[in-house]
């Protein structure tokens, strides 16, 4: 494994971390928090952001306006089925949803999940460091035991 792929898989990781973050929903709009969403499109899961236009009028609402009115009612249910806890409400061209403040337990809870996504980015880095260090001692001993060969075949053949 060379160095810059080692790097490059890191600052993939960190970045894939970073999107997790983003999915967090704290107490202010953030159209992040759609990002994982798939809508059942003509039988094919689709991403939400392909299907509507996404905007944050004010700190607390989150407007979706579908490209085709005929798959609101499917953004609306994918909403609903998915882990975000927000409850869609529709007045016939754009889907609103509202940002409801934190309360302490939501704060805790956000706490919580903070720390989890962190750990599970940080495990996925020392796993990426691990598997590099593995790999060079590999080669390491590869390259010892190559140059142990004519070393060793000299004092055989001497006997």
């Amino acid at each position: 494994m060379k160095l810059a792929e080692v790097e490059s898989q890191m600052q993939k990781t960190v970045e894939a971390t970073q999107r997790s973050f983003n999915t967090i929903r704290t107490g202010r709009a953030n159209a992040a928090l759609l990002d994982r969403i798939m809508v059942e499109y003509y039988g094919t899961p689709t991403p939400l952001k392909s299907l509507a236009g996404i905007s944050t009028p004010d700190s607390s609402t989150i407007t979706i306006q579908p490209y085709d009115r005929g798959s609101m009612n499917l953004i609306e249910k994918a909403i609903s089925m998915s882990d975000i806890g927000l409850t869609p409400s529709n007045d016939g061209s754009v889907i609103r949803l509202n940002i409801p403040p934190l309360t302490s337990e939501r704060r805790k809870e956000l706490v919580k999940t903070a720390a989890k996504l962190s750990e599970e980015g940080k495990v996925a880095l020392r796993n990426i460091r691990r598997d590099a260090v593995d790999s060079v001692r590999k080669q390491e001993k590869l390259e010892i035991s190559q140059k142990m060969k004519p070393v060793t075949s000299k004092i055989s053949s001497k006997s």
